[in-house]
């Protein structure tokens, strides 16, 4: 899989760096905003209880990996699935033994509240009253699933020639449902829970989901402040965090993965077709 690097989130990055107080203790988090929400929250709380400045950088896992090449910073990666981080350890940004396992995340489609367009499968995407999109495959952990899933699904060829516009994020993903650009995304199922006045989940035909993704941290290899980092790994895993995550609407355990959607085969890895690079 190739990386797109984007020097703007690189100089942003370093604006944040720069603009903090230089004498306070600070860890740097490189995340994909597939945490954002449970994530800040997160932050906040080890700040209050620590003292410890925790600064986030989010995007998509690809493009903040890419970042943090570039830069040689970040104390913690946290990507949206563990087919980035498999990519942070081959290229020596992670530390594999400190991966965790910190939430699931299962491919959906997302539509509008009500679903206008009555949207109830993959074939529906392809209709032409219907527009959609998903994230970059490229550098977007949710675009990755959304291709594997239209692969599994035989549509991936009239699929691809329907996509309306690609995000760049997670979050962005789910944006273009909110702002109601599109009809619908291959989004996780956490995204109702994120804008539940705004965003309704379908779920898709468990014969083309093959694996659910896990969001996994981990220290990194060339992280400066590695005691701390991994005292914020602790804090993470710990209940408090998984509550968090939990009152976020993400799902923490494998217990609660397979009561909501079956036996999932958990992690792995997909090589992305270059027809979608």
């Amino acid at each position: 899989m190739r990386f797109f690097v984007f020097p703007f989130i690189v100089l942003f990055s370093f604006s944040i760096f720069a603009c903090k107080g230089a004498n306070k203790e600070y860890i740097e988090i490189f995340a994909g905003s597939a945490s954002k929400p449970a994530l800040e929250e997160i932050s906040s709380s080890f700040e209050k209880e620590t003292g410890v400045e925790v600064r986030r950088i989010y995007g998509g896992s690809g493009s903040v990996l890419s970042s943090m090449i570039l830069s040689g910073r970040g104390d913690i990666y946290l990507p949206g699935s563990h087919d980035f981080m498999a990519i942070a350890v081959e290229k020596g940004i992670a530390d594999k033994n400190t991966i965790r396992i910190i939430a699931y995340l299962v491919p959906v489609i997302a539509v509008q509240k009500g679903n206008p367009r009555n949207i109830r499968s993959l074939d529906d995407l392809l209709r032409k009253d219907v527009s959609f999109a998903v994230g970059n495959p490229e550098t977007v952990c949710v675009g990755i699933y959304a291709v594997e899933v239209f692969e599994k699904a035989g549509l991936a060829g009239p699929l691809r020639g329907k996509v309306s516009t690609y995000a760049e994020n997670c979050e962005k993903t789910a944006t273009f449902i909110t702002l109601k650009a599109v009809d619908a995304v291959i989004g996780w199922d956490v995204f109702g829970k994120w804008n539940p006045d705004e965003i309704e989940i379908i779920q898709i035909d468990r014969k083309f989901v093959q694996r659910s993704a896990y969001i996994p941290a981990a220290v990194t290899l060339h992280s400066k402040n590695r005691l701390i980092a991994e005292k914020f790994m602790s804090y993470l895993t710990s209940e408090t965090g998984k509550n968090i995550y939990r009152r976020a609407g993400y799902i923490v355990s494998e217990d609660e993965l397979n009561a909501r959607f079956g036996n999932l085969k958990t992690g792995g890895r997909y090589s992305l077709h270059d027809s979608w690079k």
